[in-house]
């Protein structure tokens, strides 16, 4: 979506063409000198280090880019491919980064300033101004070469834990991409091969951007920049401000979808799916806001739990095939992402990062993102687990923070769903962060498997279907008021029980003193139905009242309800929803809550079953040591 982007023309670009040239051929900064010297000592890995104190002496260094990448191979006079590829980005980067910085200076009072300055100097608050100012504008030029060589590379390296973050010059815009330019070199200088020079290019850009924005609140005047989208058409490189550090470009999804017809049982699940996909497209990208957020109703995390084939893979690809429709009718840019356990690096923090790029990627306020844990339980370790990695644990952290932190916003384009087939082995606080509980059962009555046998089974055949109409127990309106219909009592025989005594205690729940007479007595049984799970159950409530069915045509062109301004969205809506019923209460309540029991339970069957095992094993062993023992050898 190009609305608001601030486009850059090609020729405000060229006219910097020939400094960025000069840039990656030859440049002298000044740095810091240390004690450390670059004389080697012969026939060890040591060098010299002098006992005379030079901290606070600066020395010119020469920087030949050019040179230090020709010389990977230094037996061949031309570049490869990947080295002329980055050598040129790396000009290219320049030139965008000084045409930004330009563009900087129009915005603000900066371009005046300078011409008032180049008649007589400037003195006094004006200097002042200035001086500000062009820092800021440095720090703009710094960021947007950074940010290019970052969004531009493209490499799968596991990136190394050398690169060191540059000595940044704020003076003047070319000083701050002359200091980003000279801790690239410095990166490369030990890059063996092409593949290990685009990996640690890649990496070196990430530092320089990191260590950029924890310097951001150093400068003032940023807010020209800071609101700012800038979109270079011929490199399809986009900046949004400081929002989000901008990743590696997204590719074109390539992914098997599947439409809710090709959806069998898990109906709850499959309805709540369907409705998010059309929530989360009431996103307004002017405001940066979706008005489901603001009226209630909006599922930020969910977790979906279930035997093995039941289904969960099926319903990923249903969500994102929905979401990838709508957002191709609307013309929004759509990012999937999945973590998995491929993600866990031997690194220490690097497991870390790699969450947090992820979670990065799929909140970026530009996108609507749809973000998946697959397998979670193995991704994710509980804190407990001694026997877990620290890559794991690392995982654990991020996702708590990213899901339910201090920091957390919620703007309502993005949405993350985690997945697993054990859900009881995942960390109690992380697995109460998803805000609603989908049970992945898949088939479960006879016409079920009726449906799912038709459906894979394909036409190749002659064979009757006979007395069966085919997919009527998949139309989701009937199939979900059954499957709520089902929750007005609980499922779980550890929650029946706290059901029985407070109908025993209090009779049927009238008042709202009666829901939480009931939450209480859940509470007694089980010590995880904390204020967060009972902050789950109203979410969940809230997402019922605005359990609305938002039309089809509103999907089918943009301008009808997607294209809408925030406040007609807001208001088509509401006209929609209406009030949640204590029925309506206590399902959602017992859908939660038979959840937490289910976990529990299977938590403590593992439990069980691993000290029958255990037991077995040391009866066997017994026996088969008094077997030896007979035959004399055993020998302790």
């Amino acid at each position: 979506m190009d609305t608001g982007l601030t486009a850059i023309a090609e020729a405000d670009i060229e006219k910097h063409r020939a400094t960025a040239q000069s840039f990656i051929t030859r440049i002298v900064v000044l740095e810091d000198s240390s004690s450390q010297s670059g004389t080697g000592l012969a026939g060890t890995n040591r060098r010299f280090v002098s006992t005379v104190s030079t901290g606070s002496v600066r020395r010119t260094r020469e920087i030949e880019l050019a040179k230090t990448v020709g010389a990977i191979h230094p037996d061949d006079q031309l570049l490869s491919i990947p080295q002329h590829t980055l050598l040129y980005r790396a000009r290219r980067g320049i030139a965008i980064a000084l045409a930004v910085s330009d563009v900087f200076a129009r915005s603000t009072d900066l371009e005046a300033l300078q011409a008032k300055n180049a008649r007589s100097p400037l003195d006094g608050e004006e200097a002042t101004r200035f001086k500000k100012l062009l820092s800021a504008s440095a720090y703009v030029a710094a960021f947007t070469f950074a940010a290019y060589l970052l969004q531009m590379i493209e490499t799968d390296g596991e990136a190394p834990n050398d690169i060191a973050e540059p000595a940044f010059q704020f003076d003047t815009p070319q000083d701050g991409v002359k200091s980003v330019l000279a801790g690239l070199d410095a990166a490369l200088s030990g890059a063996t091969d092409d593949a290990d020079l685009a990996t640690r290019a890649r990496a070196y850009a990430r530092v320089a951007v990191d260590g950029l924005l924890t310097r951001k609140g150093r400068f003032d005047g940023l807010g020209a920049f800071e609101n700012a989208h800038i979109h270079i058409d011929a490199d399809d490189f986009t900046i949004d401000g400081f929002d989000i550090a901008p990743g590696k470009k997204s590719k074109p999804l390539v992914m098997t979808f599947k439409k809710p017809e090709e959806v069998v049982g898990n109906h709850i699940a499959k309805y709540q799916s369907v409705k998010l996909a059309k929530m989360i497209m009431a996103y307004d990208f002017d405001r940066e806001l979706n008005p489901f957020v603001e009226l209630g109703g909006f599922l930020f995390t969910f977790i979906g739990d279930g035997s093995p084939g039941t289904g969960k893979t099926t319903l990923i690809q249903m969500i994102a095939g929905l979401m990838h429709g709508y957002c191709q009718v609307a013309g929004y840019p759509f990012v999937y992402e999945n973590f998995g356990v491929d993600q866990i690096s031997s690194y220490q923090g690097k497991s870390g990062q790699n969450c947090r790029q992820f979670i990065t990627n799929v909140l970026n306020p530009r996108a609507i993102g749809f973000g998946t844990i697959d397998d979670i339980d193995q991704v994710a370790a509980k804190r407990s687990d001694d026997r877990a990695s620290a890559g794991q644990q690392e995982i654990t952290g991020v996702l708590m923070d990213a899901f339910a932190g201090a920091s957390t916003v919620i703007r309502g384009n993005s949405t993350f769903g985690m997945f697993s087939n054990y859900p009881e082995n995942v960390d109690d606080a992380l697995r109460q962060r998803a805000g609603a509980r989908w049970l992945v059962d898949g088939p479960q009555t006879r016409e079920d498997y009726i449906d799912i046998f038709v459906l894979l089974a394909g036409k190749n055949h002659k064979i009757p279907l006979g007395e069966h109409d085919l997919y009527a127990a998949q139309e989701i309106k009937r199939a979900v008021s059954d499957a709520y219909e089902g929750h007005a009592k609980p499922q779980e025989d550890g929650l029946m029980k706290v059901y029985d005594r407070f109908l025993k205690e209090n009779g049927e729940p009238r008042t709202l003193a009666d829901v939480g007479e009931y939450l209480h007595l859940i509470k007694e049984a089980e010590p995880r139905f904390t204020g967060r799970a009972i902050k789950n159950v109203t979410d969940a409530i809230k997402m019922r009242a605005m359990d609305i069915e938002l039309p089809d045509d509103w999907f089918e062109k943009p301008e009808t309800f997607m294209h809408k301004t925030y406040d007609d969205k807001k208001a088509m809506i509401e006209e929609l929803r209406g009030p949640f019923s204590l029925d309506i209460v206590m399902q959602e309540i017992n859908r939660y809550a038979d959840s937490e029991f289910r976990y529990a339970d299977k938590s403590d069957d593992a439990a069980v079953q691993k000290l029958l095992r255990d037991a077995r094993l040391r009866e066997r062993a017994g026996r088969e040591m008094e077997a030896l023992k007979q035959k004399g050898l055993w020998d302790a």
